[in-house]
């Protein structure tokens, strides 16, 4: 080492050299695990075949009688917050 660098600086320099090392080599060891993940989230995919939906789904409706709808309407009372 230089002669005109005291020995805090060294040692600052060393304890610096040392953490970049252990942070690559942490950060090649996240990524190579990322890595082997999404290649086997990849190979366990198995809805590739199913085809995408093309528009938006089509609207459902269920008739409901008029004793289900007054049924409904009591429970929405119940659990508004607004109406207590």
């Amino acid at each position: 080492m230089a002669q005109n660098i005291t020995i805090i600086q060294q040692i600052g320099l060393s304890v610096l050299a040392a953490a970049s090392v252990a942070w690559v080599v942490g950060l090649v060891r996240i990524l190579r695990r990322e890595r082997a993940d999404r290649a086997e989230w990849h190979a366990l995919r198995t809805l590739r075949a199913v085809g995408r939906q093309a528009g938006p789904p089509a609207r459902e409706e269920v008739a409901l009688t008029e004793a289900e709808r007054a049924a409904f309407a009591g429970l929405i009372r119940q659990l508004d917050p607004r109406s207590s």
